[in-house]
């Protein structure tokens, strides 16, 4: 995958952020998924009162894509909190959203690569990193 499309992927991560429903913590999240098609659904976080309730943008993202007719095809995802707000580490998904990220990778037997990104560095993992023997879809066959 090539530089120019990691920043695109990125930038369109950042920019989901900025429509983060957020008053509760403040911290804006930015999810944003390629498919192997080239395109890019994005999601954001969604805090609701009851706190349980609340969607990660991981999940908003995955649901959106599923909801379009999406069943595999993940490649690269790109997810960004706030910078100075809890540090300026990259971030990771939570382990709810590495399990919602299993299921639609494993619709499509990939193992899409993981940008985590903070405000001076960009980690780079692949999805089992995150969530070695994850549990999915075959395991209901």
């Amino acid at each position: 995958m090539s530089k120019t499309r990691d920043e695109d992927l990125i930038a369109a991560a950042r920019s989901a952020a900025g429509h983060a429903y957020a008053p509760y913590s403040d911290y804006a999240v930015g999810a944003a998924l390629r498919f192997a098609d080239g395109a890019i659904v994005t999601g954001t976080n969604i805090e609701n009162a009851s706190y349980g309730l609340s969607l990660c943008a991981e999940t908003v993202a995955v649901a959106k894509a599923l909801a379009e007719g999406r069943r595999g095809g993940l490649v690269t995802l790109a997810v960004t909190g706030p910078t100075g707000k809890g540090g300026d580490a990259p971030i990771t998904p939570c382990g709810r959203c590495r399990q919602v990220l299993n299921e639609i990778a494993q619709l499509g037997g990939t193992d899409p690569l993981i940008l985590c990104v903070g405000a001076h560095e960009v980690m780079e993992l692949r999805l089992s990193d995150l969530l070695p023997h994850g549990f999915g879809p075959a395991h209901l066959d």
